[in-house]
């Protein structure tokens, strides 16, 4: 198995300026917000909420985690913190924000949590910063200036919205950005590099006649900040990566290479439990795919990475990318963290 030969190989690397090597999660979960920040002594990896292996509402968590000194360990949370599934989480500076999600009762109804939390990581000190004016869950979240978390689109309640909220964290103010173009989604995935972010695939909800569909959208859109007025994004869609929408990839913005990342995923949507909204077993992909914003062209990469899915974000150290946990074809959960580079 190739993927395997290179994930091994890189590991070899550590110490080498080529990232760091990170082991297995201490549990299995998926559908987990992760973040990463630098600290003096390197990276640290932070893992947050998400589903454990048992996949039903009981197995919804609010555990957190930090990877430091070669080892997992458990952090203390927010006294409000919920078990929720979707939740996603930014890092500015030493600070984390864990963002949203959505709780699930023993009746399988389904509430979007508006809070946003921020976690000191040096302190290792919780505190709840706001609120979002919409709640969503299973939305992007991407920082631009290092100051302003954009939220695109995502599910709030009973439906998706085409919003596009910023939390300016200096100044402590919601204020609205131009709506997303394309059709409302939730599961998709994105990136940012400077004032450029990318957008790509998720699920639509289509009314039918009885009750609605949920449905994949293969649909990319990039998007240009105004450096002087960051609410204004100048949204065009973009040539798609390969006419097949992949739900909940792992992505994120590459600045040494230009480009934005997208790793894994599956082509069948599915419910938090790994089976399809068709009533198919999803199964989880493969493939890698970048997008070159200076090229404006997609480069597709089929042996980097097992297959795997359900993921909230992609983390980069700067030389490797990392996946956290997350659900492999059989819809198993995963303690795994798969490691890989991507070619130039």
């Amino acid at each position: 198995m190739k993927w395997l030969i290179m994930v091994c190989s890189l590991s070899i690397l550590v110490g080498c300026n080529n990232g760091s090597f990170i082991k297995p999660l201490p549990l299995e979960v998926s559908n987990n917000a992760v973040a990463l920040v630098n600290h003096i002594n390197g990276p640290q990896f932070y893992t947050f909420n998400g589903l454990l292996k048992g996949k039903t509402w009981k197995d919804i968590t609010n555990n957190a985690y930090v990877y430091s000194n070669d080892s997992w360990r458990k952090l203390q949370i927010h006294q409000q913190t919920l078990p929720v599934l979707a939740s996603t989480a930014v890092s500015i500076g030493s600070s984390i924000y864990v963002i949203g999600g959505y709780t699930v009762n023993a009746k399988g109804e389904e509430k979007s949590v508006p809070n946003i939390f921020e976690f000191d990581t040096v302190n290792e000190l919780w505190k709840l910063r706001t609120t979002m004016p919409i709640p969503v869950d299973d939305t992007v979240a991407l920082v631009y200036a290092n100051r302003y978390i954009y939220l695109i689109s995502g599910w709030h309640d009973v439906d998706n919205v085409s919003d596009v909220q910023i939390y300016d964290t200096q100044m402590d103010h919601w204020f609205p950005a131009t709506d997303f173009p394309a059709p409302a989604v939730f599961g998709h995935s994105g990136g940012i590099v400077n004032n450029k972010l990318l957008i790509c695939d998720g699920v639509k909800v289509v009314p039918n006649k009885n009750s609605r569909d949920f449905v994949a959208s293969p649909v990319c859109v990039q998007g240009v900040i105004n450096p002087v007025q960051p609410h204004k994004i100048k949204w065009q869609e973009i040539p798609h990566h390969s006419q097949t929408s992949y739900y909940r990839m792992a992505a994120t913005g590459d600045i040494n290479q230009n480009r934005i990342v997208f790793a894994g995923g599956s082509a069948n949507p599915y419910n938090y439990n790994g089976i399809g909204y068709d009533g198919i077993p999803s199964k989880a992909s493969s493939l890698v795919f970048t997008y070159n914003l200076s090229s404006k062209k997609w480069t597709k990469y089929d042996s980097l990475i097992p297959e795997s899915m359900d993921h909230r974000a992609l983390l980069t150290d700067g030389y490797k990318f990392y996946i956290i946990g997350g659900m492999d074809s059989k819809q198993q959960i995963s303690n795994k963290v798969i490691q890989f580079k991507v070619p130039e």
